[in-house]
């Protein structure tokens, strides 16, 4: 190739690079989870993230540091993203739904293309389209009823009349203090009265609530809840009307879980409760991590530091890891000697549980022994190998855990055969207390539920920011620490029947589908332990 036809290209590449990249996302109606694989990508290699209020935490949890969030974003958003992208910036801007779907993101486009910034769509999942499935009303039936999408602040008289003489489904998009006037519009447009309307707020977030009834129901239901006086002026809702709404009674499937809204306390720090909190979540419930113990080094560091130079020097057979917080001290005294996983070169691994091991594989080294059963120190121990002279040509295992941890581990190990070099590798203290909002929850019943791992949990967490409020379901993963928890003046209302935090977890969650089961056979309306308590919100709505 000459240099006479290789410099143009170059500068067409160096001009595209100026230019910068804009990614126009949709970050679906509220359920982080339903962010698409490419968003989550384009999150992950943006420079600039311009965002709307109601998506950003959700968005931003997917960028890398440093990343330049507007926060808030200024009236004129087009403005910042045209001046980020012609820096050169890869620029992501968030709208809740689907892009083509928002009016400002459509002139943001046009822009773009009118200064040739090079951009690219991200199709989000739509209000009118992901609310409905949470809400367990399907748009389609099987005979193919078509669907149609209304604005009702935009729909104009004529189409209200098309509207009003069609068997299709209709999903309206609309404000909750709009829906009676959108109903009777509907049946004054040929609609019949007892045609099946649902009205879903807060859609596909823990926060949802749908209310079922007809175009001529409609009002009177949403009275008698006491919806209106305590909505947010001009809070948005999608309502279905037509035969499938009808189906919801069915296929209710969000709404409907175990600990569906429950804000449940979890007493770990956000690492530790990483797998727990996803299984909460699971369940429909919004765990909140609040640390009752910090983590410091050893009084004495020169236990810890032989330890890790006899790990190198061949001393040990196995090493057992019994936490998290074991892993991360090992790591970080690796760090400080320069060493990292190959280290543990012919050296074999145990972790207590999938946390632990998840872990090491973070560190980069795969466990060679995990529990098949129970995850804990019992647990390790049935699974663990008696010490064999034959095929073992080292009797000594490394145990690096907390200043206060029990001696079952070790008594178990001895009794196989094993010399055991049991070391502080960290100790436990209690932590700081959480925020005053969070204190004042606490006591004031704004949690549903706490779970208690240990004792320790109970007295730090009663120490730090009080003792939970009595309308609070208490979990406890054992009889040791429930004795505790009732030491305290707590009530135990469940006992995990295994001492395991995701059986505990599960225990929890049978605990609110038994509740949940309860209300509806009683013909009750389902409510959350924390809406019992005198002055809550739900309550004051009746």
């Amino acid at each position: 190739m000459s240099p006479t036809t290789a410099k143009p290209e170059t500068t067409v590449r160096r001009s595209r690079r100026t230019l910068g990249h804009v990614t126009f996302l949709g970050a679906g109606p509220g359920d982080p989870g339903l962010l698409t694989l490419r968003a989550v990508e384009a999150l992950a290699d943006a420079d600039v993230l311009v965002a709307d209020a109601t998506v950003l935490e959700a968005v931003r949890q997917h960028t890398r540091a440093g990343v330049d969030v507007a926060d808030p974003v200024p009236d004129d958003a087009s403005q910042l993203v045209m001046s980020s992208a012609g820096s050169g910036k890869r620029v992501v801007r968030a709208v809740p739904g689907d892009p083509g779907l928002d009016g400002r993101a459509t002139e943001e486009m046009l822009a773009c293309a009118r200064a040739g910034v090079p951009f690219e769509v991200v199709p989000g999942v739509a209000s009118a389209v992901g609310v409905p499935a949470y809400a367990g009303v399907p748009l389609r039936s099987a005979t193919g009823t078509g669907v149609r999408f209304l604005d009702a602040a935009t729909t104009s008289e004529t189409c209200w009349n098309e509207v009003g003489s069609s068997d299709a489904t209709l999903v309206v998009t609309t404000t909750l203090e709009a829906v009676a006037a959108t109903a009777a519009e509907l049946v004054a447009s040929g609609r019949k009265p007892d045609t099946p309307l649902t009205v879903t707020v807060a859609g596909t977030t823990t926060r949802q609530r749908t209310w079922t009834a007809t175009l001529s129901t409609i009002a009177a239901e949403l009275k008698a809840s006491k919806a209106l006086p305590a909505a947010e002026p001009g809070q948005p809702a999608i309502a279905v009307v037509g035969d499938q709404a009808g189906q919801r009674d069915q296929l209710s499937w969000f709404e409907t879980k175990p600990l569906f809204g429950w804000k449940v306390l979890v007493p770990r720090t956000r690492e530790q409760a990483a797998s727990l909190s996803d299984q909460l979540r699971s369940y429909g419930a919004v765990p909140h991590e609040v640390p009752t113990i910090a983590v410091e080094p050893p009084r004495t560091p020169q236990q810890m530091e032989r330890a890790v130079k006899g790990l190198v020097t061949g001393r040990y057979e196995w090493i057992a890891f019994t936490s998290v917080n074991a892993v991360k001290a090992v790591r970080e005294k690796f760090e400080e000697y320069g060493l990292d996983a190959r280290a543990f070169a012919g050296i074999k691994v145990a972790a207590v549980g999938e946390q632990t091991a998840r872990s090491l594989v973070e560190f980069g080294v795969k466990p060679d022994l995990v529990p098949s059963g129970e995850q804990s120190a019992a647990g390790l121990l049935e699974d663990w190998p008696p010490y064999d002279p034959v095929f073992d040509p080292i009797d000594r295992v490394f145990l690096p855990r907390a200043d206060i941890a029990t001696e079952t581990l070790v008594a178990g190990l001895i009794e196989l055969g094993w010399e055991v070099d049991d070391v502080t590798a960290y100790r436990t203290v209690r932590a700081s207390p959480p925020p005053a909002a969070t204190r004042e929850a606490i006591k004031g019943g704004g949690f549903d539920a706490v779970l208690f791992t240990s004792s320790s949990t109970v007295r730090n967490l009663v120490g730090i920011a009080g003792k939970p409020h009595n309308v609070t379901v208490i979990a406890c993963i054992g009889p040791a620490t429930a004795k505790t928890a009732q030491e305290h003046g707590l009530r135990v209302d469940v006992l995990s029947p295994e001492p395991s935090v995701h059986a505990l977890a599960e225990a929890l969650a049978d605990f609110g589908a038994a509740r949940r089961a309860a209300a509806v056979e009683a013909g009750e309306q389902v409510t959350r332990p924390s809406e019992r308590r005198p002055g809550s919100r739900r309550r004051a709505r009746g």
